[in-house]
């Protein structure tokens, strides 16, 4: 590991250092694990605290329990992970509560090993946990600690939750996670009394009472074979992304975590419930393993109220696409970064809107985040198969902060502490190794890139991999071209196109006849925003050029979006902005955004030149639902040179693809962009790009690819169940 060049590399390595501790204890191994683990080398330190948990004895329990007190917080961390794999000790129990006081990434992590030694030592976790709340007043502190109790799937912490549910001298936050915890236990009258009097008495926590009277219900109900009493129907499929507020007009794209991806599962489900599909009256051809899509659930975050609504809908509902909401019960709406204190919630919501459903052949997941890792274990629980779309993520990302220098081996504890590079990773391989079927994005070198970043191999079983490219609604993008061409020509404009001319005529005058960069998308260091801004400002581009950014929540931004806000303004002053051409709108609707993209290629008279370019500035891009929309609108797209892009742009004809993380490199291309949008040909050339977006990245064609995959998925599960039934 100390040797290797890379820290993708190190990271795959450490899997060996663990089976080699595993198999190799004794005194000395000890000794040099100790010794890393102090190293000031920080990812041989982190892969050190794990292999020392893969071995024996006592004197490692103590050693991993001191670590638990580390002062540094990524030593903390793994030492919470890693102790979930070994036996329940009491000094450790109460270094572990106190760490799922502290809150954060790490307070989920205890709570996982909490859990899990819950099974086995419930009096010793419950009793810590008591302990603990007499002596923490904070909150968050209380809540966490009260939903932590409420993991003791054992009759000894049924009274405290009880008390404590019921206490009005207890903080309400407390009270929430205590009557949460009750729907999960098993169904007592006292308990059944208490909740029914809780949503008598109205309020905040009358909603989440309500909801654990749904699940105690749902608890008693017996478990029936959905997936065998429905074969031969129509499919009802299960998509989610949690950090996003998603709704069928997508009205908060750009805004948070509200990315190309909320889009993307709105559009799909869309296209998976409206498809026609080849075969559909006859069941009995080899072409009918391909199931009309009947359903689909679109999961995404929402308050109490929304998650009983939705269980509603959900029983009343047999087809179309359908909204199910997941309450997360803390008031801050998380980010992607910091929702993974939401697990326990996440997990219940989402059980809650399955077992509603009454039956769902699959479920879709996507990211390596903590929606994805709820989802997998409601779907272990319910026996449901899981489709899972696998991306080097983070891996791609640390390659690139490793080439760039800005991740190396004396600081990546220190970053992973925020970004939590390796817990993710490893989630990537579990949920790849687990899952029923695997879905890539495609690359030039898809399966060298997935074996060098995530070191999966998929020649070795191709049954269980599907490449699958993303794809767009091109409606939208055709009535978004000729809304701007009929503007451009001097027709009425829409709604989308006077707002759009409304922000550009704050610009000075001598700016308006310029031509737009624009670029669309979330306020993440990932997607790079401040990037293309430094780029911009640091050329002549700032002279020939004005430069249109829409994403962001700029009234109340996420920490995310501030570190992006933060670098914009040290380059361009928030007060110098539209004097300098730099246009900061914030989010808008997806369907808007269609508009302003299209006026970037046809111009807006008086306000805008034609023949703008599309910039994206991100580390990477798994596949690039906005470069795709922006090439089928016929502009020029600049875009990283490392993932799905490269396998639709081509070079100097439909985009240029370069290292965006490198502002020289990144305006050179966006100049050479400029140069193609005003050359000759550019009418034939934007042609040329859309054909290509139509020929093979429509949500259509995407939604007829995972249509036979999930399909197969659910003939595949129903061969397996009838074997295990029929066998003695």
């Amino acid at each position: 590991m100390k040797q290797t060049d890379r820290l993708v590399d190190a990271l795959r390595l450490a899997d060996d250092l663990a089976v080699q501790a595993a198999s190799n204890g004794g005194v000395r191994n000890l000794r040099i694990l100790r010794s890393a683990i102090s190293s000031n080398d920080q990812i041989v330190a982190i892969a050190a605290i794990h292999a020392l948990a893969k071995m024996g004895g006592e004197e490692v329990d103590l050693v991993l329990s001191e670590l638990l007190s580390s002062d540094h917080g990524f030593v903390r961390e793994h030492a919470a992970w890693a102790h979930r794999s070994r036996v329940p000790r009491s000094e450790s129990i109460g270094r572990l509560i106190g760490l799922v006081a502290s809150g954060g990434f790490v307070a989920m992590l205890s709570q996982r090993t909490l859990e899990a030694w819950a099974s086995t030592a419930p009096d010793l976790v419950a009793i810590g946990l008591e302990s603990a709340l007499l002596g923490v007043s904070d909150p968050g502190s209380r809540y966490r600690l009260v939903e932590t109790l409420g993991l003791v799937h054992h009759p000894v912490a049924t009274a405290p939750l009880m008390r404590t549910a019921q206490d009005e001298n207890e903080d309400v936050s407390a009270r929430v996670a205590a009557v949460a915890a009750l729907g999960q236990r098993p169904e007592e009258p006292k308990i059944v009394e208490l909740l029914t009097q809780i949503v008598d008495a109205g309020g905040k926590l009358a909603e989440i009472a309500r909801l654990s009277l749904v699940d105690l219900d749902a608890r008693k109900t017996p478990e029936r074979d959905h997936a065998i009493l429905q074969h031969g129907r129509g499919l009802t499929v299960a998509q989610l992304f949690l950090h996003a507020d998603i709704d069928p007009l997508l009205s908060h794209s750009g805004s948070g975590d509200n990315g190309g991806i909320a889009t993307l599962l709105v559009r799909l489900g869309d296209a998976l419930v409206a498809g026609q599909h080849p075969g559909s009256d006859d069941r009995d051809s080899e072409a009918t393993r391909c199931l009309p899509v009947d359903r689909v659930l679109t999961l995404s975050r929402g308050d109490a109220l929304e998650a009983s609504q939705s269980v509603a809908t959900l029983g009343q509902s047999r087809h179309g696409h359908i909204y199910g909401r997941i309450p997360l019960l803390q008031d801050a709406k998380p980010s992607s970064a910091n929702a993974w204190t939401m697990l326990v919630a996440a997990r219940r919501g989402i059980s809650r809107i399955l077992r509603a459903a009454e039956g769902v052949q699959a479920i879709h997941l996507r990211m390596a985040d903590v929606g994805s890792l709820a989802a997998f274990d409601v779907a272990r629980a319910l026996d449901i198969p899981v489709v899972f779309t696998v991306a080097p993520d983070p891996h791609a990302v640390i390659d690139s902060m490793d080439r760039a220098g800005t991740l190396n081996r004396k600081n990546f504890g220190d970053v992973d502490e925020v970004e939590h590079f390796w817990f993710r990773a490893r989630l990537v391989q579990r949920l790849a190794t687990n899952s029923a079927h695997s879905v890539f994005f495609p690359r030039p070198n898809l399966r060298h890139d997935i074996i060098d970043l995530v070191g999966i191999d998929i020649a070795k079983e191709p049954k269980r991999h599907t490449i699958v490219p993303e794809g767009i609604d091109l409606g939208v993008i055709d009535r978004a071209v000729l809304e701007a061409q009929s503007f451009a020509s001097g027709r009425p404009g829409t709604a989308a196109l006077l707002e759009l001319r409304d922000l550009l005529s704050e610009l000075p005058e001598e700016r308006r006849g310029l031509p737009l960069l624009t670029s669309v998308g979330r306020f993440h260091r990932v997607k790079g925003m401040a990037t293309i801004v430094e780029a911009w400002a640091g050329s002549d581009l700032r002279h020939r050029t004005n430069l249109l950014l829409i994403g962001g929540n700029l009234q109340h931004p996420s920490a995310d979006e501030r570190e992006q806000l933060t670098r914009i303004h040290a380059v361009v002053s928030p007060t110098d902005r539209i004097t300098e051409g730099l246009v900061l709108p914030g989010h808008r609707p997806n369907d808007t955004v269609a508009r302003w993209v299209a006026a970037t290629r046809t111009g807006l008279p008086g306000f805008a030149a034609p023949n703008g370019v599309y910039v994206c500035g991100s580390l990477k891009e798994e596949f690039g639902i906005a470069l795709l929309e922006a090439m089928a609108a016929g502009l020029p797209v600049v875009g990283p040179n490392n993932g799905g892009p490269a396998t639709y742009v081509e070079q100097g004809r439909t985009g240029f693809l370069t290292t965006t993380w490198n502002t020289t490199l990144l305006r050179d291309a966006i100049v050479a962009a400029l140069r193609c949008a005003a050359a000759e040909g550019a009418q034939e050339r934007a042609a040329y790009a859309r054909s290509v977006v139509q020929d093979r990245f429509t949500i259509q064609a995407m939604a007829h690819t995972l249509n036979q995959v999930y399909s197969d998925v659910h003939h595949d599960d129903i061969e397996l169940r009838r074997e295990l039934i029929s066998s003695p």
